[in-house]
């Protein structure tokens, strides 16, 4: 009974590791996109502090995602 039970832990963990790495993909392309859509933004005459009024956030936060800190 400890065998099956222990097989099934294990199955757990890989089937929650692979779900956390497709997780942190998706997360890491949706960042990306958001700081190409910011560049697009300014390249396109769009101020830091019109960017950040659109998103939501403040103009030194944009200014940072742009830096990619």
């Amino acid at each position: 009974m400890a065998a099956a039970d222990q097989r099934k832990a294990r199955a757990e963990l890989r089937r929650a590791q692979v779900a956390f790495e497709r997780a942190e993909a998706r997360r890491e392309q949706a960042i990306s996109a958001r700081r190409e859509s910011f560049e697009r933004a300014q390249l396109a005459g769009l101020t830091l502090r019109e960017i950040g009024e659109v998103v939501g956030l403040h103009h030194t936060r944009v200014g940072e995602i742009l830096r990619g800190e």
